[in-house]
């Protein structure tokens, strides 16, 4: 995506990075949406993500302390405008101390809305606790509901785990509860025809990632991952889908209803139609890092500036000037597209 297609005006990095009001970057594009990493660590080894074998983790001194997130949150929410906060990981129920982060963001004020995005593992024994936390709503990871893909794709046969956790995420009334997959190159059409039957006759509203360039192995290849239309043209094979008339804003997917009003379903369509310009996220990974995109080349270093004693002031300044840096477009499609070094377990989703 080049300055022309994102279609707003610009000022550019050199002119002097705003001190207050909203996080802004030169395009005038506002965030308000923090994406926190809580882990890099994930017990799935998708096969999208990462190796077999997992990957180097961060040492445990590299991780934002539970006092050092609280503050950073506190910054974000009162300082920068922030108004939704989405823990993820790697996966974040393997993190410490989850249900005490999300009481103490909960606790914030003005309150932001807290949401959570997981493979589902162990969520069935923590869904209630969550929510008593304060916990809003809910996205589980499931590219597929036949027993025998799920174990080849996530390298684990923990199918009837995750089954049980989206039941229990729904009991807990953290509705609504979505369903994120991101469909395999062989057998994803039928999967998504699959899981959006499941969805529709469960409850819970699906969404259907396109596969983007944040493997760990780099392998990813866009001819073979499936794009939107050809997902839509798959579903529509089986059932009736209608444009959701309500506005998207800055929401990632293109919302669909379902046989009427059965159901809705989101495709999200990262690659094949890029909606950066209406991108209003900022990043902040499990070792203290702000990311101004998922695709970003630079981070900013908070946790080395909390750890040799920066004030909120410096914090927040510096969170200014990395989202200001912010670019038109993640780049997917330019001829000189340049994979992050690191993979989204270790971004956040």
């Amino acid at each position: 995506m080049t300055v022309i297609d994102l279609g707003v005006p610009s000022l550019g990095p050199a002119d002097p990075v705003p001190a207050d009001g909203p996080l802004i970057d030169t395009f005038g594009r506002i965030a308000t949406d923090l994406r926190v990493s809580l882990t890099d660590r994930c017990n799935l080894r998708c096969t999208y993500c990462m190796p077999a074998d997992g990957l180097d983790w961060l040492a445990g001194e590299q991780l934002l302390t539970p006092d050092e997130l609280t503050r950073l949150l506190t910054v974000a929410v009162t300082k920068l405008g922030i108004t939704s906060v989405r823990f993820t990981g790697g996966e974040p129920l393997v993190a410490k101390n989850l249900e005490d982060i999300v009481a103490a963001t909960a606790a914030l004020r003005p309150r932001p809305e807290i949401t959570l995005t997981t493979n589902g593992i162990g969520l069935a024994k923590r869904a209630a606790k969550l929510k008593q936390a304060g916990l809003d709503r809910i996205n589980v990871s499931l590219d597929t509901v036949d027993a025998a893909r799920f174990s080849r794709i996530t390298r684990r046969d923990r199918l009837p785990d995750v089954l049980a956790g989206l039941q229990a995420a729904k009991a807990a009334g953290l509705d609504p509860v979505k369903v994120n997959a991101v469909l395999d190159p062989v057998t994803g059409l039928q999967d998504a025809v699959e899981l959006l039957r499941f969805c529709v006759d469960n409850g819970y509203q699906l969404r259907i990632i396109e596969q983007m360039p944040l493997d760990a192995d780099h392998q990813w290849q866009r001819d073979r991952a499936i794009g939107a239309d050809d997902v839509l043209s798959a579903l529509r094979r089986h059932f009736e889908l209608t444009p959701d008339s309500a506005p998207r804003g800055s929401a990632p997917a293109e919302l669909w209803r379902v046989d009427g009003n059965r159901g809705v379903v989101g495709i999200i369509a990262s690659v094949s139609h890029a909606f950066c310009s209406a991108c209003d996220r900022t990043r902040l990974t499990a070792d203290g890092q702000v990311r101004n995109c998922l695709f970003a080349r630079q981070e900013t270093d908070l946790r080395h500036l909390m750890r040799t004693g920066a004030g909120d002031d410096a914090l927040e300044a510096a969170w200014r000037a990395a989202m200001w840096a912010k670019a038109a477009g993640h780049g997917i499609n330019d001829p000189g597209f340049v994979q992050p070094d690191r993979p989204m377990s270790a971004i956040g989703g």
